[in-house]
């Protein structure tokens, strides 16, 4: 069966579409232009759906590799019958795959291997057999009885129940059947080790725990597993063993009257015990954290799309203020664009008048709109400071609290100092604020993730999966916005689809020798930037003052053509249909149908000269916390507040609510019904009231109720 037509089958989508995405990833297609540019080709499958395809693909590539090894190590020992190479050949999961293989893989010595060395393998086979024999059972065992090695009854036994024990184990269809019993059965159990029985930390709920293993949420069988690798506790997992036993017997014994059901009973019992269960076990746990750090990457990259997808300030003026008591705050002023152009250090803890007159010195030199004001430590202070400020003067600016997670980050980073070699760590970090607030995805994606702390767990999981997760979504917020090519940063120019960190130095090498683009058919002049990569990127990149007014708008270069039909059609020029294009409604789209564009991509450009270059995301909301809480102590139960939410997990959402510690909201607090997954409640970023349920000022703890 051939890949697409697995996918297919387990996905319940179009083999011919599956085929096309497949076929288009092969072209050197990226997902963002498939999802975009290739509706037709792929029955309009979203970016999501193209990766999980990608993905799936990618594993049965891995596993006809595989499988090729197994058929020559199989072919190389004489052992590759029809039927299981049919066998192997129709599997799709690489555990039943091992598990088939498992009987024939070569291993190292083991009793089972010693025992039929010694020549007991008949006696296994007899006592399998179940049948009755003519010799009784003694005179049958001492057939294999010599001075040598096997000397007594007992010695034969024992080996030929070796045998019968490693062969169970090695049976597919047993281990299939255990596994599953044990995955939705059994309970995980955690209890505390020896050395940590009598001391506190944080691992204390799982000193003596018992849940259900499949219905154990990710966070607690990650966090099971930390303190494991930390040797707080120890964790098994208990299933009804006599079931799995009872099972096994009914399989393997047929006759129970036969002479030797008491040893195949034994052996049974040793098999599971010694061989079969210890490696279930270790298989459902695995497995069982496979899921939970999927779960937990999915949890991370929904945060930080979100996060990425906040509403930007927009062009503005914007004043950036990192917060500080004895060093003083550091401010930066960038213009509508992001660029850089004066910073000062202000004392408003020692010198408040000072700092106002040195505030109010920017203010006069630029039409500041908003003071993008970090939220670390003194930010409450700055805060009050600088509307004390604007109260004063009658300022139209705006104070805004910016999460700076990761700034610090940012401000040492090889980015920074390349971006600002001149300036100092702080006022960098001033400038990274300011821009976050007028632009959150530009300004986020030159910090690595993991920083920003809207993860779960992220240290602990899958790094390699957990970056190729963050990539896609990353990818996928630029490439769903859209880069403004004259203005966009090399960060943020390396991950438009088709460019990568090479062809970004090199666009933005060449709009430095040019001055700026004017028109997108310049990017073909850019060293390296192929044909290829420009078709990859071109709708991506936006030029507001171009020589062809469509290279402001997310259309295509490849679909020009029928734009401009369009106009003629309705006797009206390009730029006169951009500004009024209600006139578009007039148009029957099935006409302009070709071999190369159909009624999807046609919607798309109709939807896009409506609203050309219009950006995605919703708009910015300002918001504000009360004056008057500025520490944990200042908080009292029932109090309504403002917050917003810095991090969304499986067990809840924390929040800011303005006293330099995140709120939980637990998930049974995010609804008055059942709520399963809090994403569906809340997201990173957003704006929520909350009640204070309970505050635990020794332990910095604070219990929320969304409202």
């Amino acid at each position: 069966m051939s890949s697409a037509l697995i996918i297919s089958n387990e996905q319940s989508l179009s083999l011919q579409n599956i085929k096309q995405v497949i076929e288009l990833l092969d072209e050197g297609a990226t997902i963002p232009f498939i999802a975009r540019y290739r509706k037709e080709r792929t029955g309009n499958l979203d970016e999501v759906l193209i990766q999980q395809i990608k993905q799936r693909f990618e594993e049965l590539k891995e596993m006809a590799i595989r499988k090729a090894t197994i058929f020559k190590t199989l072919t190389e020992l004489g052992k590759l019958t029809p039927e299981l190479k049919s066998q192997i050949d129709n599997c799709n999961d690489r555990l039943i795959l091992e598990d088939i293989y498992l009987p024939y893989k070569p291993h190292k010595t083991t009793r089972s291997d010693r025992a039929i060395a010694q020549g007991l393998l008949p006696l296994a086979n007899m006592m399998l057999s179940g049948k009755s024999f003519s010799e009784s059972k003694e005179a049958l065992i001492k057939r294999f009885l010599n001075d040598d090695k096997i000397k007594t009854s007992n010695d034969a036994i024992a080996g030929a129940k070796d045998i019968i024990a490693e062969r169970i184990s090695a049976d597919a269809t047993y281990r299939q059947t255990i596994r599953h019993l044990t995955r939705t059965q059994g309970v995980l159990v955690s209890t505390v080790t020896k050395d940590w029985k009598d001391k506190p930390s944080k691992y204390e709920m799982y000193y003596n725990f018992r849940g259900t293993l499949h219905q154990a949420p990710s966070h607690r069988l990650l966090a099971i597993r930390r303190a494991t690798a930390e040797k707080v506790v120890n964790w098994k997992i208990e299933v009804d063993s006599s079931r799995c036993l009872e099972y096994l017997t009914t399989q393997i014994i047929q006759h129970k009257q036969a002479p030797f059901v008491k040893e195949l009973v034994e052996a049974i019992e040793d098999s599971y015990k010694r061989l079969i269960f210890p490696s279930i076990e270790n298989e459902c746990f695995n497995l069982k954290m496979i899921e939970a750090e999927k779960e937990s990457i999915a949890v991370f990259s929904g945060n930080l799309k979100n996060l990425l997808m906040a509403p930007p300030a927009g062009a503005s003026i914007i004043l950036g203020v990192d917060p500080g008591f004895r060093t003083g705050c550091k401010c930066a002023v960038i213009d509508e664009t992001g660029r850089f152009l004066e910073t000062v250090t202000i004392y408003p803890n020692q010198n408040p008048e000072k700092a106002s007159v040195d505030i109010m010195k920017l203010f006069a030199k630029y039409e500041i709109k908003y003071i993008a004001i970090g939220n670390g430590t003194a930010s409450k202070e700055t805060d009050i400071f600088i509307k004390s400020v604007i109260t004063k003067h009658q300022l139209s600016a705006r104070s805004v609290l910016v999460n700076e997670s990761g700034a610090s980050i940012y401000s040492a980073s090889d980015i920074a100092r390349e971006e600002f070699p001149e300036l100092d760590l702080t006022i960098r970090g001033a400038i990274s604020i300011a821009r976050r607030l007028q632009d959150p995805l530009a300004e986020l994606i030159k910090i690595d993730p993991k920083s920003i702390g809207v993860g779960q767990y992220q240290h602990d999981v899958d790094q390699g999966d957990l970056r190729d997760s963050l990539d896609f979504v990353i990818e996928q917020c630029v490439n769903h916005v859209g880069v403004v090519l004259n203005t966009a940063s090399f960060s943020l120019l390396s991950h438009v689809s088709g460019i990568g960190p090479t062809l970004a130095k090199n666009i933005v090498a060449f709009r430095e020798q040019i001055g700026e683009f004017s028109n997108r058919s310049q990017l073909k002049k850019v060293p390296k930037l192929g044909a290829k990569a420009f078709e990859q990127c071109a709708g991506f990149l936006r030029i507001r003052r171009s020589t062809n007014p469509l290279d402001n708008t997310a259309i295509h270069p490849e679909s020009y053509p029928v734009v401009k039909q369009m106009a003629t059609t309705l006797h009206v020029t390009l730029e006169a249909l951009i500004k009024q294009p209600e006139w578009l409604d007039k148009l029957s789209l099935p006409e302009f149908v070709s071999g190369s564009i159909g009624l999807p991509t046609l919607k798309d450009i109709i939807v896009e000269m409506k609203k050309p270059g219009r950006d995605p995301r919703e708009e910015y909301k300002y918001a504000t916390f009360r004056d008057d809480i500025n520490e944990i102590k200042d908080l009292k139960e029932g109090m309504i507040l403002n917050g917003i939410v810095t991090n969304v997990t499986n067990f809840g959402a924390f929040v800011d609510i303005g006293v330099h510690q995140d709120g939980l909201i637990h998930i049974s607090q995010l609804s008055e019904t059942f709520v399963k997954d809090p994403a569906s409640v809340v997201s990173v970023g957003e704006n929520i009231s909350v009640k204070i349920l309970e505050v635990d000022t020794m332990r910095k703890r604070i219990s929320l109720k969304k409202m």
